[in-house]
């Protein structure tokens, strides 16, 4: 979501960087691009003038230090105000002493509140809360059939309500039942509407009189853009809100909501929606966040995704074989085949510190999981002492391997530029720890170690 900021920076610092010391002048000529680049990803005006004041104020006057540059200096600078701007730290729920803990999702129709009521129980589930979901939504066609079928796919249970009752009364008897078979968590999704009416907020009003929820989570459209911050503000005077969920992060929107919302709402986003499926939901780390806008990765985020698909055993193996420079073409469709179940591919190269600009240049198809499907189907092509030993690969090997995988010779020879920029690249951190190093200072035991 946010590789047009993230690409308008990235220009911004790479001036700053051929600049051999900070004077008032080239900072107001960065100060000027970095401003433009927030305002065209769709920032609230307001909230740059204030991001740009912190960074001046921090940036000018300042002694640069010997071992970096002053365009390290200024992007270490925007990157703690980035961090100051999103949020700090990472909120997470407050479920309170009432059992079973009412959570509460609002927001307008086709935000994606069923979803992520779904995704939120998953994640609930997965660390360890018995979490129960009713739905409140009895005017969207097929809101209660959906949100039963979701439960069903993540292993729990939903409220079936009776015909023609109140939202409610549908929360109070559902809340009771969910205390009595045990549950620890009843995450309620809420009706929505195309646009805010009074109707609706003083159905919204009756819900939280009966539920008293422990957490009201609105549920913020990234494509939405700053109407987010409005349509948020309204119901925070309805009803005080306690975070954000925001949906779409996977979606080509300019970022300027999730940039917004802290600032202007004063409440944390807490989590976001980085895919269709249950498990797509992430906690929000504002620090992780401002580090993949400028450029730097996200090392830990990597990680976590990694050790939930790695196989410990494999990874072990990997490391092995790189120490001794032994990585094939088939270790290479291994790997692949793992970073498929990471997710999107350029996700997944904006993580790795310095990958940004292969990132927005990647030759990839606009679906980069063909993409992957591609070069799979490449190396399937190839005999067994040709995975094992790609220096052979001639000219005639390429034309016999394209038309075997119904590709191109072109298409096969990037494969093989592909194969061995991964194999430099995994080698240098096998043998210097980097991501290791990284991920520990983090507290995250990385799978290669």
């Amino acid at each position: 979501m946010f590789e047009g900021i993230s690409a308008k920076l990235a220009k911004v610092f790479k001036t700053l960087k051929g600049q051999a010391r900070l004077t008032e002048k080239n900072i107001e000529e960065a100060l000027t691009e970095v401003r433009i680049a927030l305002l065209e990803a769709d920032v609230n005006f307001k909230v740059v003038k204030s991001f740009i004041e912190g960074v001046r104020a921090r940036a000018v006057g300042i002694e640069v230090l010997d071992s970096i540059t002053p365009g390290q200096q200024v992007i270490k600078i925007v990157h703690e105000e980035m961090v100051e701007l999103l949020g700090e730290t990472s909120a997470y729920i407050r479920f309170g002493s009432k059992l079973p803990a009412p959570i509460i999702l609002v927001g307008l129709q086709g935000c994606g509140k069923t979803t992520s009521a779904a995704k939120l129980a998953h994640h609930l589930i997965a660390s360890g809360k018995r979490t129960y979901l009713i739905p409140a939504d009895i005017y969207r066609p097929a809101a209660v059939e959906q949100l039963h079928i979701l439960a069903k796919q993540i292993g729990t249970e939903a409220f079936l309500p009776s015909l023609n009752e109140k939202p409610a009364v549908i929360c109070s008897k559902a809340l009771n039942e969910a205390r009595r078979r045990g549950y620890e968590v009843a995450i309620i999704d809420t009706a929505g509407r195309n646009q805010l009416d009074e109707t609706m907020m003083w159905e919204l009003r009756e819900i939280v009189g009966v539920v008293k929820p422990a957490e009201t989570l609105f549920v913020a459209d990234a494509m939405l853009g700053q109407e987010a911050i409005n349509v948020a503000t309204a119901f925070h005077q309805i009803t005080p809100l306690d975070g954000v969920i925001m949906t779409k992060m996977d979606s080509d929107a300019r970022g300027g909501a999730a940039l917004s919302l802290k600032a202007m709402l004063g409440k944390p986003i807490k989590f976001i929606g980085v895919g269709e499926k249950t498990d797509a939901l992430e906690r929000f780390h504002p620090e992780r966040i401002a580090g993949r806008i400028l450029g730097m990765g996200d090392v830990v985020s990597l990680v976590e995704k990694a050790q939930k698909v790695s196989d410990e055993q494999g990874a072990r193996t990997l490391e092995q074989k790189l120490r001794k420079g032994d990585f094939s073409l088939a270790d290479f469709r291994e790997q692949l085949k793992q970073v498929r179940k990471l997710g999107s591919l350029q996700d997944v190269m904006g993580m790795i510190p310095g990958m940004g600009k292969l990132q927005h240049s990647a030759h990839n198809d606009p679906d980069d999981a063909k993409g992957i499907v591609r070069t799979i189907a490449i190396i399937d092509s190839m005999t067994k002492q040709e995975r094992l030993h790609a220096q052979i690969i001639d000219g005639s090997r390429r034309k016999r391997i394209a038309s075997g995988s119904g590709t191109t010779v072109q298409d096969v020879n990037h494969t093989l530029k592909q194969y061995e920029s991964l194999k430099k690249m995994l080698k240098m951190f096998s043998q210097k720890g980097n991501l290791g190093k990284l991920a520990k200072r983090h507290g995250v035991k990385f799978p290669f170690q």
